[in-house]
């Protein structure tokens, strides 16, 4: 983690009240990590890689992919996007070292890189965030390559940017007397709201693409040709071996919920295993929310709690777009 962050009086998310939503947030990313990939086999290595169609990547495109083992099941969920003079490959530094080792596994064969740079994370939320990052970034494209770096469009009114320590100094201090400085909780809130599955060591080598609806997210691409861990995800999709998605689920918590933390699902008067826990948020009056993988045939209405907290229930929530395919 960069030492800037702590150079830089970044609120934590809790102390902002759930009512109350900033018109401008700049987001401390310090649980997120860039590698930059470059070189002239880049794109045709990690198409033999990921899920997705990285060859096709637009320079004002960013897609999210996954990193399967060969057995399917995904080491990373990260985000592409062109940056610099190659590509960035964002993801949690929780599981950076993991994905690294094994996705250079064969790099010695290409001409391609993989490389640390000194770059801030940062995330820009809020009614305010598109007009202030055409102001730094320029207005063109859901990616943009301005002075102070990188600014990706994650969805409307929310941005993440990639710039060097020195940019990001001079505009969290132009934007000091107008903008809100918020912890990693505040983009974890939104990332659960938009249901984008992010995979932590404690869940990684557990789940195929599917289980956490990449599918949905247009991070898999079944015409592109083979990549590794290809054949369990081509079944997932053509014999319907997938039985399980993820879902947002919502209640009272004590504590933040974590990767890793088992689900329990209500059957009749009894309590059975139900699922994990992908990420989760909790806001100071103790209303949390959980992008959790489950199996694909509950009910709506079936009730669920944490394993190690049962005195809270919990309930399901709409996705922000369909899984048709998984049903």
């Amino acid at each position: 983690m960069s030492e800037w962050y702590q150079t830089q009086a970044f609120k934590p998310a809790e102390q902002q009240p759930g009512d109350q939503t900033p018109e401008l947030a700049i987001v401390a990313l310090d649980n997120w990590a860039l590698t930059k990939v470059s070189g002239d086999d880049t794109k045709s290595y990690l198409q033999g890689q990921l899920t997705c169609d990285i060859e096709h990547l637009g320079a004002d495109q960013s897609t999210l992919a996954a990193h399967c083992d060969p057995k399917g099941k995904v080491w990373s969920v990260l985000r592409f996007f062109h940056f610099q003079d190659g590509l960035a490959m964002v993801q949690p530094a929780s599981i950076e070292a993991t994905q690294l080792q094994e996705v250079k596994k064969y790099a010695i064969f290409s001409k391609i890189a993989f490389d640390k740079v000194d770059c801030v994370l940062l995330g820009v939320v809020g009614a305010q965030a598109d007009q202030w990052v055409a102001d730094h970034f320029g207005s063109q494209g859901n990616v943009r390559q301005g002075k102070p770096g990188t600014a990706v469009m994650i969805e409307p009114h929310r941005w993440l940017l990639a710039i060097a320590p020195d940019a990001a100094t001079t505009l969290v201090d132009q934007a000091h007397s107008f903008a809100t400085l918020l912890s990693r909780e505040y983009w974890d809130q939104y990332e659960i709201d938009a249901a984008l599955p992010r995979i932590e060591a404690a869940t990684s080598g557990e789940f195929i693409p599917q289980s956490l609806n990449l599918q949905a997210l247009n991070a898999i691409s079944f015409t592109k040709g083979c990549y590794t861990g290809q054949e369990t995800v081509a079944r997932a999709k053509y014999r319907g071996i997938n039985k399980r998605a993820m879902y947002k689920l919502t209640g009272q918590a004590d504590r933040i919920p974590l990767a890793g933390d088992k689900i329990e699902r209500a059957v009749g008067e009894n309590w059975r295993s139900g699922g994990t826990v992908i990420t989760g948020y909790r806001q100071a009056d103790g209303q949390a929310a959980v992008l959790a993988v489950l199996p694909n045939n509950l009910d709506d209405d079936t009730a669920f709690r944490l394993a190690d907290a049962p005195d809270f229930t919990w309930q399901r929530e709409p996705l922000p777009y369909s899984l048709a395919e998984n049903e």
